[in-house]
């Protein structure tokens, strides 16, 4: 795997790690694009607060931030970097079925001796 998906997966999971960040992507996704203020009103948290988790969320590359009227970002939802993190989990989970079936094989050959 290269080590470029595996540094975006790794900023991901990072990013979804954190509640309030799944929650703001969360609030995106069944919403739309927002402002920091937008999603302060939706979520139990300031929008300094909310303002940090999307410069995080931004980072990883999970949001964009669009310029809106009167100087207002709003902040929209990104997919690409949740499709590397999920074929990143999907390579590991072929390899670990692999290796479960491996050892189901050798484990079947030695009860049936």
């Amino acid at each position: 795997m290269p080590p470029d998906t595996e540094a975006i997966a790794e900023q991901v999971f990072v990013a979804l790690a954190d509640p309030t960040r799944r929650a703001i992507l969360a609030a995106l996704a069944a919403r739309g694009p927002a402002t920091a203020t937008d999603l302060a009103g939706r979520l139990p948290i300031t929008r300094q607060a909310i303002a940090k988790h999307l410069a995080l969320l931004a980072e990883a590359g999970l949001v964009t931030a669009e310029p809106g009227e009167r100087r207002r970002v709003r902040y929209r939802l990104r997919s690409a970097p949740m499709r590397v993190a999920q074929q990143f989990l999907a390579a590991l989970a072929r390899d670990w079925d692999g290796s479960l079936d491996k050892l189901k094989d050798h484990l079947d050959r030695r009860t049936s001796r």
